[in-house]
């Protein structure tokens, strides 16, 4: 099957139809403003049948509006035209003649060629010839496929009537009157599906109509979430492309087999159906007290004729579910002896329910139903009797007029009871769908008499006017309840996928109050609502996200769904979906029983580590990675996740540990409300403003600093590190605390403050890998992203067990999504061995240590000191200063992989002490892969480029080689400072293509290498930089292009897109560039630099560009060429400063201010239009 083929023909049709659709209703003026008595419009007079099709179109867009209409006929054409080539293809057309091609498949319609030959009911054989003598093409086939259409309305209804019950076809029937124009032509709809989709993914392929369904809701589906992006809430309308999704072939057989199949096959055990079932789970193997339990099952299950077997999917979708049901019910038939025939009609009238709340769903569940059936009983569309499956749309009371007179028709007050429930009951039931609850009552009592009522009312026009408006649908309220209200032996179903933010307040309100323990996601809502629909001892089967087995928020829905059996579980993890990619979307499948017996034995299929749908299904087929387990066992951890691979061993943690948070207390910290307005990286803004290692509150308060270091989580790494933030806590938080909307609600939420300042152990709450803890120095504030526990003289301790690798099991079944939340940290069970204690935290201390001083060694750490490749060229070797960069990276290699050894050892003692403490030695080796190591791996390129990164610090002034750390960012300036290699006075380095000014960046770089290094290895250590750099030519010229063009580049990923020094460019030529320190700036910056840098290039490039002007008047051959370009570049150099010194002018005249408090964004978007891109 061409999926890429099937995605782009349904998205690009649906666009087409509608505007199709659209053109028809602007041609007969259909709108709801329009006049509905109108006779003609714009000089076309109406025929009758086009004024009475008109008007049934006008109304009904007034009932649901015009966009409505237009879509639901462009979908229902679409769902008519693939309904018409799946059935010529697989020849199951009653005509036997094709629609849409000929016998090779070619787009010369068959009926069009045979159509004096057509043998269709109804059929006008004179307005065949007349048209065909006419050679009026369009309007014959336009004739001959309504004809074929009206023909397949007496055994498809649903796909083939009109889909407005009020309206009969032709007569009044608006579908036909805008039928879309011109099918014969090329680019037609018609044409485009057969020359788009190849046919063989048509024939005896079923689930094509699925793929095209949901591949049409492609566009509404994008736009949705684009919507979900602006807070929009998704609407009933919505709802279906929002959250439709085709269930993967293997995942519908695995829970039919396993609910459908099993009730058979207890009931029925020496049955030979079980052998064509490919993903039945046989039973785990119980003991005997459960065996005797189970006859209760059995038993019941043995009193079931295949024709007593209720089955529903109540989120039915295209209906790949009930498709596949129908499959294995016609084995069980067969295997009860019933003929092809007898089964194909008893499964169609008795076995098969199914509901929706989108119309176009149920139109193609139901085609696909019927299409299965004629697979099996190719005369069943020619009898004159075809039953029909119970499988509908959900619809709405809301536009039928009821008062207590309309009542009266129905003379048994239970029946007007009934009646008056339905109008209510049903009031915006695409809101709810399956969920909303439906009291028992004798629906189907009601509906007899309802049939009966146009006799008993004959006589009075107004209320016989009234009921034929509302007897269709007063018939789909009734029929509908009954299935609503109805319990059944197999529930199946894959339901929709939304959280509580995102559903409407109608859908929030009516879930809080009848499902408040289920109501934060609607996949959860369902596994309730299943349950419900199924008949003591028997089963449901679903595939749902799989946050409920784990998620606390679900704690009192798994209770619920414990007090019944899991029989079996295929949890999928992500990528179970070949059409979702990602973590997000995480899965599992599961059979449950009704009935509750405690030490039940369910089996598991633990298929999270195959990264693609297929890798899943053949990891299932060839039954690895099962479990069994007992469902007690889950109440021996808390909060009972359906941790089904715990081992024993893991279980006894539970058992005997402590919960870390009766040890410690696990926390969330600050949500600001507004980080762009509270926070801050460290390096934005004046160091002299932040105020680090506060010991407490008073402290804070006393040192009358505004910003504060800032727990917010960060990437992987374990002991120390991601440093990185501040928050303004100016005067204990004032301003933070008192946060508010314009109406006065309070947006921040600053919480647990008394914990402020404490030191720590914190983590990251997403994850999508290992979990990693990193200790916290005091001093600290922490976010809601980076929640911590404190735990005192435990802290060590503590912290050493979760970096362990005992931990990373027990999180996977406390809390196996990407989220770690304080309360599944607080669940971790903590085992004391007060003998191993004090080796813990000696080990833990120096991993702390190693980390810390790995941290140091960078920019980004506001403890950095210097460059380690300049540290190292003042240290001695062997009495002599080392001078060759190549020896100072070597030094720096060796220290690296020291410390890369000492923290691996460390880390795996840690790991054999808490292995063996927590009795998982024989399960988890202690071993730690390198990647895991938080120890900076050395890397020539990102080493060079950090090197050259501490030497613009060095000019600009940020660094001095006389003082370790930050000398100057914000505060008064002081050149005394800068000894050994002076900082630049006026803060304005150039960046130039040549040696055009003293100052040129590239100049200062080779001098400050010489000042470090010395002057005789200059150029051997220039050779060196240049070939880390990975450069071509010589070095100063790999040097130079660096800077022009990738320094800028690695300065904003190093510091996060907050670049503190900034580029001034004038644009892709090189016209001017120069580096400016953030922290230096001064209002007569731009001033000073127009006159003093940008003038002066000016005049540069004009007096080269005369030179070489003048040099071309005698050169020739190559010289001259090069000259000729040379001068070309020179010439775009030219004009673009020219340009760029305009702007300069413009804001340097503004004499600007910047406030370091308001960070890089704010401050850097004032000069916008002069400096280079942030990317």
């Amino acid at each position: 099957m061409d999926k890429n083929a099937i995605k782009k023909y349904a998205v690009w049709a649906r666009n087409e139809l509608i505007e199709r659709v659209r053109q028809r209703a602007v041609k007969f003026d259909i709108t709801v403003n329009s006049n509905i008595d109108a006779d003609s419009f714009n000089g076309y007079v109406f025929t009758d049948m086009e004024k009475s099709q008109r008007e049934s179109a006008i109304k009904r867009m007034i009932e649901k509006g015009e966009e409505a209409v237009i879509e639901e006929v462009a979908y229902t054409w679409f769902n008519r035209f693939v309904a018409l080539r799946y059935m010529e293809v697989n020849n199951y057309l009653p005509s036997r003649l094709r629609i849409f091609t000929n016998e090779l498949g070619e787009f010369k319609p068959q009926i069009l060629t045979e159509a004096i030959h057509l043998d269709l009911e109804d059929i006008d054989r004179d307005k065949i010839f007349t048209l065909k003598e006419s050679n009026a093409n369009e309007e014959l086939y336009k004739y001959l496929l309504l004809t074929q259409c009206k023909s397949l309305s007496k055994a498809l209804p649903v796909i083939f009537l009109p889909i407005d019950g009020s309206c009969k076809f032709e007569e009044n029937d608006y579908t036909i009157l805008l039928f879309p124009d011109n099918q014969l032509r090329e680019g037609s709809i018609i044409e485009q599906m057969i020359s788009m989709i190849p046919e063989e993914s048509w024939i005896d392929a079923v689930q094509i109509i699925g793929w095209l369904y949901q591949y049409y809701n492609t566009e509404p589906k994008d736009q949705v979430f684009l919507d979900l992006k602006t807070n929009a809430k998704i609407t009933k309308e919505k709802i279906p492309a929002a959250t439709q999704l085709f269930t993967p072939d293997w995942i519908v057989r695995y829970m039919v087999e396993n609910s459908l199949g099993r009730l058979w096959l207890e009931g029925h055990p020496d049955s030979e159906v079980l052998s064509k079932w490919e993903y039945y789970l046989s039973d785990a193997k119980q003991d005997d007290k459960v065996e005797a339990q189970l006859a209760a099952v059995q038993a019941k299950a043995s009193e079931l004729k295949p024709e007593d077997i209720l089955c529903i999917d109540p989120c039915m979708g295209s209906g790949h579910i009930l498709a596949y049901l129908f499959e294995v019910l016609m084995q069980i038939y067969s295997d009860y002896g019933y003929s092809v025939r007898e089964s194909v009609q008893s499964i169609l009238q008795n076995n098969l329910y199914g509901l929706d709340i989108d119309d176009r769903a149920a139109q193609l569940a139901y085609f696909e139903i019927m299409m299965t059936a004629v697979k099996y009983d190719s005369r069943l569309l020619r009898r004159d009797e075809v039953p029909q499956p119970h499988v509908y749309s959900l619809q709405e009371s809301n536009h039928i007029e009821y008062n207590h007179e309309f009542g009266e028709v129905l003379l048994s007050k239970e029946h007007r009871e009934t009646l008056k429930y339905l109008l209510g009951v049903f009031q915006e039931a695409k809101e709810y769908g399956s969920v909303l609850k439906v009291e028992e009552r004798d629906y189907e009592g009601f509906l007899n008499v309802w049939e009966l009522t146009s006799e008993a009312i004959l006589n009075d026009v107004f209320l016989i006017g009234w009921y034929i408006s509302a007897k269709e649908r007063v018939k789909s309220l009734a029929l509908q309840a009954i299935l609503l209200s109805r319990k059944y032996h197999v529930v199946i179903t894959n339901p929709p996928y939304m959280g509580r933010r995102n559903m409407s307040g109608k859908l929030q309100n009516y879930l809080a109050d009848v499902y408040p323990d289920s109501k934060l996601d609607l996949f959860a809502v369902f596994i309730e609502r299943c349950n419900e629909f199924t008949k003591q001892y028997f089963y449901s089967a679903m595939i749902t996200q799989q946050s409920w087995m784990f998620l606390t928020s679900f704690k009192t829905l798994r209770k619920k769904i414990l007090l019944n059996d899991i029989v079996n579980m295929v949890q999928l993890g992500s990528r179970a979906f070949s059409e979702i990619g990602g973590e997000v979307v995480q899965t599992t499948s599961f059979i449950i029983r009704k009935t509750n017996y405690p030490e039940y034995r369910g089996k598991y299929c633990r298929l999270i580590t195959p990264n693609s749908e297929d890798g899943k299904k053949d990891m299932y087929l060839r039954g690895e990675n099962q479990f069994i387990t007992k469902k007690l066992n889950f109440n021996k951890i808390p909060d009972f996740p359906i941790a089904y691979w715990v081992s024993r061993s893991s279980y006894h943690s539970f058992e005997c540990g402590e919960r870390l948070g009766s040890i410690a207390d696990s926390k969330v910290g600050i949500q600001t409300g507004d980080n762009n307005r509270f926070l801050r990286m460290w390096y934005e803004v004046n160091i002299n403003r932040i105020a680090f290692n506060m010991s407490n509150t008073e402290d804070a308060l006393a040192s009358q600093k505004k910003w504060f270091p800032y727990n917010k989580g960060g990437e992987f790494r374990k002991w120390y590190g991601n440093n990185d933030y501040i928050v303004n806590w100016e005067n204990d938080g004032f301003e933070i605390k008192h946060f508010t909307d314009a109406k006065g609600k309070l947006r921040s939420r600053p919480q647990n403050l008394e914990y402020s300042f404490k030191p720590s152990a914190t983590w990251s709450l997403i994850s999508s890998g290992a979990p990693s803890f990193r200790f916290k120095p005091k001093g600290h504030l922490f976010d809601v992203a980076g929640m911590s526990f404190f735990a005192g003289k435990n802290l060590y301790y503590l912290l050493g067990l979760c970096n362990s690798k005992v931990v990373e099991p027990i999180l996977e079944i406390i809390a196996p999504t990407i989220n770690y939340q304080c309360g599944d940290i607080a669940n971790i069970p903590v085992i004391f061995d007060e003998d191993n204690k004090s080796n813990v935290e000696t080990l833990v201390k120096n991993n702390i240590k190693i980390t810390k001083s790995d941290w140091d060694a960078f920019e980004i750490s506001w403890e950095f000191n210097r460059s380690p490749l300049v540290t190292n060229a003042h240290e001695r070797n062997n009495g002599e200063t080392i001078s060759r960069i190549s020896d100072c990276y070597n030094t720096w290699m060796e220290t690296t992989k020291k410390n890369r050894d000492v923290l691996k050892a460390n880390e795996e003692k840690l790991n054999e002490i808490f292995l063996e403490m927590y009795n998982l030695q024989d399960e988890i080796e202690a071993t730690v892969k390198e990647e895991l190591i938080s120890i900076y791996r050395p890397d020539a390129t990102k080493d060079i480029k950090a090197l050259i990164s501490y030497a613009v610090g060095c000019i600009l002034g940020r660094y001095s080689l006389d003082i370790e750390g930050i000398v100057y960012a914000g505060g008064t300036w002081d050149t005394s400072r800068y000894q050994t290699f002076k900082a630049d006075k006026d803060n304005i380095i150039p960046i130039c293509d040549d040696d055009y000014f003293d100052d040129d960046l590239t100049g200062l770089f080779m001098k400050f290498v010489e000042t470090v290094y010395g002057k005789d290895t200059l150029e051997e250590n220039l050779q060196f930089i240049a070939d880390a750099l990975d450069g071509n030519g010589a070095s100063r010229e790999i040097i130079r292009n660096y800077f022009l063009k990738d320094f800028f580049a690695d300065h904003c990923k190093m510091y996060q897109k907050r670049p503190i020094y900034w580029l001034f460019d004038s644009g892709k030529n090189n016209g001017f560039k120069a580096l400016v320190y953030m922290h230096r700036y001064e209002p007569d910056l731009l001033a000073r630099m127009r006159t003093d840098y940008v003038h002066e290039q000016q005049s540069r490039y004009r007096t080269a560009i005369e030179d070489i002007g003048n040099r071309l008047n005698n050169a020739t051959g190559s010289e001259r060429v090069q000259l000729s370009k040379k001068l070309d570049n020179l010439t775009k150099q030219s004009d673009e400063i020219h340009a760029y010194e305009e702007k300069i002018h413009h804001l340097a005249d503004q004499y600007i201010t910047i406030d370091l408090d308001d960070g890089v964004r704010v401050n850097y978007a004032k000069f916008q239009d002069v400096l280079a891109k942030i990317k």
